[in-house]
């Protein structure tokens, strides 16, 4: 009788455990995206039941306090701030959201750190004056993530493409929910920022990148940067890379940057973010150094 009643409550506890893992609810995301003031830069809150996590910290002091409160909104705990990129936009807002949440732990791949820490200086001197009171008073810096998963809920979230030589700009890849966030390399429906990659081969593991991206086959794609109104969707993996060989073509055509902004304006008229073409076009031109 006793072994009947504990196998029993043996099954029941298992049919009981079953049914919550079935319940579980999948994974929910925020996005906030940015004004142009800000480059059109996105945060993607992730949330689970309980705990939460922010995928980078908005520009502006403003911004971090709208990424802010889509947490307290979120009615979630916040466990980690996770930094994608070495870029202040996706850092400068850590000070603020660190305020709100001394509890979070900040965390960045080592190469995004090292790239961070070797620039923070310039970019503070540099972007200070220009923001103002917008400006962080004093950046915090996040410390090196062990490993290359975070977790909310128990659920796996993956960081890749944090080896070689583009392992200063990884992404996010959140196995669950097939969604791609927490990158520099996708944009959506602006001028795509190409100072930073000053050759073709770099750009050549750029779109290299892009296409690991295409092959997980994502259902959600979050832009490191897009137009207000942007969809969450392939689409911008592929403008992307269009983008990045319509740039290389009429890079090597053009005699100077006036040529190479004319000829990429024409090609995508509708583009935001023309500050990235101009700085881009003048730097791969060899008439700015960035």
């Amino acid at each position: 009788m006793f072994r009947t009643t504990l196998l029993a409550a043996t099954l029941a506890l298992t049919f009981a455990n079953a049914q919550a893992e079935t319940a579980k609810q999948p994974l929910q995301m925020k996005v906030y995206n940015a004004d142009g003031n800000s480059f059109h830069a996105n945060s993607t809150l992730i949330y689970g039941e309980k705990e939460a996590i922010v995928i980078d910290a908005g520009f502006t002091r403003a911004d971090a306090l709208r990424i802010g409160a889509n947490v307290l909104d979120s009615g979630k705990e916040l466990k980690t701030i996770f930094v994608s990129q070495a870029d202040p936009d996706y850092y400068f807002g850590v000070e603020v959201l660190k305020q709100m949440f001394p509890n979070a732990e900040v965390v960045a791949t080592p190469a995004v750190l090292a790239k961070i820490s070797s620039k923070l200086d310039g970019k503070v001197a540099f972007w200070g004056p220009k923001m103002g009171a917008n400006a962080p008073k004093k950046p915090v810096l996040p410390a090196a993530l062990k490993g290359e998963t975070l977790t909310v809920d128990g659920e796996k979230i993956e960081i890749r493409g944090t080896k070689g030589p583009l392992a200063h700009r990884p992404y996010v890849w959140i196995p669950s929910t097939k969604t791609i966030t927490g990158n520099i390399g996708v944009f959506g429906g602006l001028h795509v920022w190409t100072a930073d990659t000053q050759n073709a081969a770099e750009r050549t593991l750029w779109i290299a990148q892009l296409d690991d991206m295409a092959a997980l086959k994502p259902e959600v794609i979050v832009p490191g940067h897009m137009q207000a109104g942007s969809k969450l969707d392939v689409s911008n993996i592929a403008y992307t890379k269009q983008y990045l060989q319509t740039f290389e073509k009429n890079a090597a055509a053009a005699k100077n940057s006036a040529e190479l902004i004319a000829s990429m304006k024409k090609a995508y008229p509708d583009a935001g973010l023309g500050m990235a073409l101009e700085i881009g076009a003048k730097v791969n031109k060899g008439e700015m150094k960035w």
